[in-house]
Parts: C-alpha cells; sequence; structure tokens
C-alpha cells in the first residue's frame, strides 16, 4: 500500500507499507485480531526477507518511508529471525526512514541492533491502546504506563522516533466517556514524545470482543465517536494525529452521509485541519 502521510514538520511524506506474514504475537490482546493474518510455529528463516523483495520487485518509485508490518513484533526474533535483519537492512537501504511495530517490552537491544544496520531513520511504531486503567489491566497487554514511558525514553534518548496507537471504544471503558479517555491517552502519548499518533477504532469480530459485549464491557464506536475524537484533537500542534480509516466502513454510521464524514477525515488526516461536520437531514449522528 502506498499512501501520502503527513509528519510532524509540515512535510509530507509518500509511505509504502508493507504487509508481512509470520510468527503470531505472544501477546493476546482482548482487543486484537491480527493473528488471523499470522502462521503457525516461528517465522522461517528467510521467509520475510523473500515476501520484503517480491514486493520492491513489484512496486515501482520511490518512497520517503517503507512501514514493514508484520502483525506481531519486529524485535520478537520468534517472528523477525536475527539472522534475517541484516538482509531486511539491505533491502531497504533505499528508503530514508523505515517504521516498525513492536510491543513496548520487547524495546532494547535489538532495536539498537536494527537501527544500527540500516540506512534510514528509524521510527517504532507502540501501541499504548489506552490510559484508562480498568481498560489497559483488562487488556491481557501485559503493559503498565511505567513500561510503556521507558520504552519511550529509550527510543528518544537513542534518537529513534515514536508512532504511538490509542484505542476509540476500548473494552472496559464505558461508552459516554469513550471519547475523553481516548483524546486523554492520545495526548498522554504526546507528552511522551510521539511524533504521530493514530486513533484506532476497536473492531469487533475476533470472538473476545463478542464475549466481552454479551457481558455489557466492549460497545463498539460509532463514525461520530471517531469524528469526535479527531476534532478534539486538531489543537494538539506538537504531534500528528489521525483518524485510522482501516475498515472505517464497518463502523455504524448513516448511510445517507457516511462516504461524505469518512472523506471529511481522510482531509483531515492529510492536512491537519477539520473541516465543518456533515449536516445530514435524514439522520440523527450515531
Amino acid at each position: 500500500m502506498v499512501e501520502p502521510e503527513r509528519r510532524a514538520d509540515g512535510k509530507t511524506e509518500h509511505s509504502l507499507t508493507v504487509f508481512l506474514t509470520g510468527a503470531e504475537c505472544p501477546f493476546t490482546c482482548s482487543f486484537c485480531d491480527l493473528w488471523r493474518y499470522t502462521i503457525e510455529g516461528p517465522t522461517p528463516v528467510g521467509a520475510l526477507p523473500h515476501q520484503l523483495q517480491q514486493v520492491l520487485e513489484t512496486v515501482g518509485g520511490a518512497a520517503d518511508r517503507i512501514k514493514l508490518y508484520n502483525a506481531s513484533n519486529f524485535f520478537d526474533s520468534r517472528a523477525v529471525p536475527a539472522a534475517d535483519l541484516p538482509a531486511i537492512a539491505s533491502l531497504i537501504a533505499r528508503f530514508p526512514a523505515v517504521t516498525v511495530e513492536s510491543h513496548a517490552n520487547l524495546i532494547g537491544a535489538h532495536t539498537l541492533e536494527f537501527a544500527g544496520l540500516i540506512d534510514g531513520r528509524l521510527e517504532v511504531a507502540v501501541g499504548l491502546e489506552t490510559i484508562h486503567p480498568t481498560a489497559l489491566a483488562q487488556a491481557n497487554k501485559r503493559l503498565d504506563l511505567d513500561r510503556f514511558d521507558r520504552a519511550a525514553s529509550f527510543l528518544l534518548a537513542n534518537d529513534i522516533d515514536l508512532r504511538v496507537f490509542v484505542l476509540l471504544g476500548a473494552p472496559y471503558v464505558p461508552t459516554e466517556e469513550s471519547i475523553e479517555w481516548t483524546v486523554r491517552s492520545v495526548e498522554y502519548a504526546v507528552e511522551r514524545g510521539a511524533s504521530l499518533v493514530s486513533i484506532i477504532p476497536v473492531r469487533d469480530g475476533n470472538g473476545e470482543l463478542e464475549r466481552l459485549g454479551a457481558l455489557g464491557d466492549f460497545i463498539p464506536p460509532t463514525l461520530s465517536q471517531l469524528e469526535n475524537a479527531l476534532d478534539r484533537c486538531t489543537r494538539i500542534t506538537r504531534s500528528v494525529v489521525t483518524a485510522d480509516l482501516w475498515d472505517v466502513q464497518r463502523l455504524a454510521a448513516c448511510d445517507d452521509c457516511r462516504h461524505q464524514r469518512i472523506e471529511r477525515l481522510r482531509r483531515a488526516n492529510f492536512t491537519g485541519v477539520v473541516g465543518p461536520r456533515v449536516e445530514c437531514p435524514s439522520c440523527a449522528p450515531l
């Protein structure tokens, strides 16, 4: 996937995102369904460089950044064999910037090793998810705020950029408080040096969320909630805050104005400016 992306310095980058297939993440977070895109057992040595080479041979043209997303943790040697790091670094040598994803608990020596191998500037995407104390504790993520803070400080101290994922509609957050906790979580990430924060609406369908929904502990977020959360975050100027629009069509919304409202979010992601809210005479906001 190739798409433009606004950065904190006001410039627009063109990013090539490569979705790699490998071992499943060991952290079984209640809100996650990325295990669907992984394999049983460890990633075979050579598999990731082979996939990456195929993509780079197929996708022509230059990009300012390459994102290597493996539905797991880049710094987990079971998911990304250490023996493959030099080959991966060689394949992406032409990119000025590189983004990978990792759980905060796995950021450390392997992170510095990879940063030293690549020619481009490294950015690590980390899931903070929420700072709501109950929701974070119940997410089965095995993460607390102190550990996130240490990972963020480690990255910044080693001149590595930090990208953060924050959830909208996290389980155990009352729906009437969902927007407030999302905004507070975004602000927390920015205060700890995140140059980009992506608001990700939680999407059901992984089985666990259906179970939590039956217990009253999870209500899927709506398109209006995503709009409200992003609108409130536009006052943040030290970082780029965007709404994740992957599968956004699944969010509850009026069919008559859904497309216009999604396009408004898309423009806000790209420009940093939210336009007037869409007025639709045929619906109440969902």
